[in-house]
């Protein structure tokens, strides 16, 4: 890990809101997909970028799930913080809500998780600092990370599954709990 001293996640947190215009919705009066694709990028990119202090790219994109529509003259809510960092990479928590003015409502729409890597001028990846996890929340996060970054690596085919070690416990655990080992 990095010799550079642990950042604090609240260091990382970004929160962008705009409203949804006409030019931004489909033909059903919802926020295109891609157009809030494009914004939890931007967002989750500021968050990387405080964090490695340096420029970071998006390496992955996990599991983007739209729970509710963001409709049009919504103002849509979009909130970053880095869970933990790697060597050269980190993961980016992305939770988007969509607020009705007139109503005075907000509504989960969706959530999802990014792998930002750092880059030095030349386009290399970087160290950066590791995360330090405060409240308990951000411990469970930070925890939680590991275990996603293990399955995107077995996934990708980068890492055997006999090599994930945070997965290992959780893997027992359900074996032993499966009907057939009753």
């Amino acid at each position: 890990m990095s010799s550079t001293k642990a950042k604090p996640v609240a260091d990382s947190r970004a929160i962008i809101n705009e409203i949804v215009l006409p030019n931004d919705t489909n033909s059903l009066g919802n926020m295109m997909g891609g157009r809030l694709l494009h914004l939890m990028d931007k967002c989750a990119a500021i968050s990387a970028q405080r964090h490695a202090n340096t420029v970071c790219v998006t390496a992955s994109v996990d599991n983007v799930e739209f729970q509710a529509p963001i409709r049009g003259g919504d103002v849509v809510v979009i909130e970053s913080q880095v869970n933990r960092a790697f060597r050269t990479s980190m993961e980016v928590e992305l939770n988007v809500w969509a607020e009705n003015p007139k109503q005075q409502t907000k509504l989960k729409s969706n959530r999802a998780f990014y792998t930002f890597v750092g880059l030095d001028d030349e386009s290399r990846p970087v160290e950066i600092p590791p995360i330090q996890p405060e409240t308990e929340e951000e411990k469970e996060r930070y925890d939680a990370a590991a275990k996603r970054r293990e399955i995107r690596l077995v996934l990708a085919g980068r890492l055997g599954l006999e090599d994930a070690t945070n997965l290992r416990e959780d893997m027992r655990a359900a074996i032993q709990a499966s009907p057939s080992h009753s």
